[in-house]
């Protein structure tokens, strides 16, 4: 019977129909994401050997998020959110398809590489606050929107827990080109799913203000919506100084471990599956639980996780801490994403998810060049262990949020309690 409730709570979501095809459609796209990106940094790394290529690698597919982003939101906020989601998923399948042709059939460089990885970089920056927004417009019972938001990231988890572990297999027997090719084809999934999505009709919205202003507007709005623009800020401090530490797991596969295209899929597989676990976690949660401090405990396991991982040298023990770090890094972006979305206003939500999109896609490059570069003077054990000391310095300079929001939660359950007395008195 408890087993029974545990599953209802967790997939309350799938109550809504179109909330299923756009999970369903999505699980394949991303299966096909993640064995793109893998097959991009493996073979970045197999052809340069340096640590700072691979951070320019991350650079050049993520950055472009950031510098185009305040775009994006503004544009999910003008128009159509369908339809912009429709012509990304669209623009990303091209991309994909350009990678396969000019990994199969030229003798390619990795600059071109970048190259293309710039332009998938700009379509996430449109893609991202849409697709992200158009959550809300699928989902039927607005209860169950935090529980959509957490099944989403169990999506994105489980993804990256098959999509590496494929890409390894695939670059070993057919090369990277067939990675790229199937995440090409993989697109069809996402597009059909939302084909068949029916949305309310569009009632597009009067904008007299000029881009940039709006832009202004959301910035404007996070300084004055404290509980949400602190998270964007702890989140940028998060992705410039921990998150990026995936840069240098090819290092570990083939220098470290001594291994293969398959090590690097299984590194990738394990924090995955980490990661998997904590989004299940995150969506079986009841509702009113304080997430933002399950987001600062997260991010302390996190770093404990990292510095322990940093100077292991047997490869299960190591899979088993990736595994720990996975669990704790997800909530990182899941619950930032969960509080952004719950807590901003409907005319803002597409602006604010932009600041979000900067904030994890602008830093996490970034951050990749920087470690990348460190590494290169102290070596990848050392740098990993310095991103799981951030983690814990960075709790402590946030943790003055974290105590006022804790007892605002407690405010709100006084309250709560009063309110109910008083109905009894009544």
């Amino acid at each position: 019977m408890l087993i029974k409730r545990m599953n209802i709570n967790t997939f309350r979501a799938f109550r809504s129909r179109n909330y299923k095809l756009y999970f369903s459609g999505q699980s394949v796209s991303l299966i096909g994401t993640w064995m793109q990106r893998t097959a991009v940094y493996w073979l970045v790394y197999t052809q340069t050997h340096s640590t700072f290529m691979l951070g320019l690698a991350v650079f050049s597919t993520q950055f472009p998020s950031f510098v185009f982003s305040p775009f994006g939101g503004v544009v999910s906020d003008r128009y159509n959110r369908y339809h912009v989601t429709l012509t990304t998923q669209a623009a990303s399948m091209i991309q994909a398809s350009l990678l396969a042709a000019l990994v199969i059939f030229t003798r390619y460089t990795v600059w071109e590489i970048f190259a293309l990885s710039i332009l998938l970089g700009i379509i996430n920056a449109f893609d991202l606050p849409a697709r992200q927004s158009l959550v809300n417009e699928i989902v039927d019972r607005k209860e169950d929107l935090p529980n959509a938001i957490a099944l989403n990231s169990s999506m994105g988890k489980l993804a990256w827990l098959i999509g590496p572990a494929i890409s390894g297999i695939v670059l070993e027997k057919f090369g990277a080109g067939t990675c790229f090719l199937i995440n090409a084809f993989s697109y069809l999934a996402v597009i059909t799913s939302l084909l068949l999505i029916k949305f309310p009709a569009f009632i597009p919205h009067p904008h007299s203000k000029k881009v940039m202003n709006e832009f202004k507007a959301g910035y404007v709005y996070l300084k004055e919506t404290p509980s949400i623009g602190v998270i964007v800020l702890f989140l940028a401090c998060v992705s410039l100084f921990v998150l990026p530490y995936n840069t240098l797991l090819p290092v570990y596969a083939k220098v470290i471990f001594k291994g293969n295209a398959s090590t690097y899929g299984y590194l990738n597989s394990f924090i995955g599956l980490g990661a998997l676990i904590g989004a299940i976690f995150l969506a079986s949660l009841k509702t009113g639980t304080n997430l933002v401090k399950i987001l600062f405990i997260n991010l302390l396991i996190f770093g404990a996780a990292l510095a322990l991982f940093s100077h292991i040298t047997n490869f299960p023990v190591a899979l088993f801490f990736a595994m720990i770090a996975g669990f704790a890094m997800m909530s990182q972006t899941t619950i930032s994403n969960t509080i952004i979305q719950t807590e901003a206003s409907a005319e803002m939500r597409g602006r604010v998810l932009s600041y979000f999109a900067m904030a994890f896609f602008g830093m996490q490059p970034l951050g990749g060049l920087l470690i990348g570069a460190v590494s290169q003077y102290i070596g990848a054990p050392d740098a990993i262990l310095a991103q799981g000391v951030a983690a814990v310095l960075i709790v402590i300079i946030f943790l003055p949020f974290l105590r006022k929001e804790m007892l605002k939660e407690k405010d709100k359950k006084i309250l709560v309690e009063l309110e109910d007395t008083s109905v009894v008195i009544e």
